[in-house]
């Protein structure tokens, strides 16, 4: 684990307390902590999830799940009117629900974007160890790291590209980046000179192509960008990488390493 991660997890775990004590009603104000907390969480234990979870185009958990709990927009009037004993929410909360919530002494853990796999391992223990639920934290974040296992291939990495909707790049510095040098991939952002988050144009792609190119079917369905004719003439091999994958950290580490790892094998 790097010096940040582990700087992030101890920090998490002392944010929480004691592993002891076990909130009896958490209420979750961001779709990606939704998405841990409903894994290592008692179900009685929610009292609410992010309304982004109840949307089909934006949660990373199935939408049955998501739908056995109440749903919130996270403003500090329908947070405090569930009586939580702990808000879970993301690095970025609402400044007029943040200061209600400090005025009113609800108890709020926040958890940054995880820019790593270490850094979404280390959430996950978070998240869990202010569940009250440690073990569970602890099995979660076993799995992640037998996907990590079962994801590593031996040789020298095989340049690939993920490219999402209206062509958006991840770059260096991101989880995604992290998903596939640890799939043994590297990161061809760096080839066309991208910043973390950048679009990179057609042209530029069909110009100097990559190795492999990782795109959503669904999304380059009626895309002037990803689903693009001159695509199919183009000299690389293409493989399906939902966007779903890429929402969140948590959960949904396992099946997007799996996505990279097939991927990889069926490379030519």
């Amino acid at each position: 684990m790097g010096g940040r991660a582990a700087r992030l997890v101890a920090g998490l775990l002392a944010l929480a307390g004691p592993a002891a004590a076990r909130p009896a009603r958490i209420v979750s104000i961001n779709p990606c902590i939704d998405a841990v907390l409903v894994a290592v969480a008692d179900p009685g234990q929610i009292a609410a999830i992010s309304h982004y979870s109840q949307d089909p185009a934006a949660t990373s958990i199935p939408l049955a799940l998501a739908r056995r709990w109440p749903a919130t927009a996270g403003t500090a009037e329908e947070v405090v009117a569930l009586r939580p004993d702990l808000v879970l929410a993301g690095g970025h909360v609402d400044p007029a629900t943040a200061a209600a919530l400090a005025r009113l002494r609800v108890p709020v853990a926040s958890f940054p974007v995880p820019a790593s796999l270490a850094e979404a391992r280390a959430q996950v223990l978070g998240i869990a160890a202010a569940a009250g639920q440690p073990a569970r934290g602890a099995a979660l974040a076993a799995r992640i790291d037998a996907a990590v296992a079962a994801a590593r291939r031996p040789g020298p990495p095989v340049p690939a590209l993920i490219w999402q909707g209206g062509g958006l790049v991840p770059g260096a510095g991101t989880l995604a980046d992290d998903l596939l040098r640890a799939a043994g991939f590297r990161n061809a952002s760096a080839d066309y000179g991208l910043n973390q988050w950048d679009v990179l144009p057609i042209e530029y792609l069909v110009a100097r192509p990559p190795r492999l190119l990782l795109s959503d079917p669904a999304a380059a369905a009626g895309n002037r960008i990803n689903g693009h004719p001159v695509l199919a003439q183009v000299r690389m091999q293409r493989a399906a990488f939902p966007e779903r994958l890429l929402r969140c950290a948590g959960p949904v580490l396992i099946p997007a390493l799996a996505q990279l790892r097939a991927a990889r094998a069926q490379l030519k």
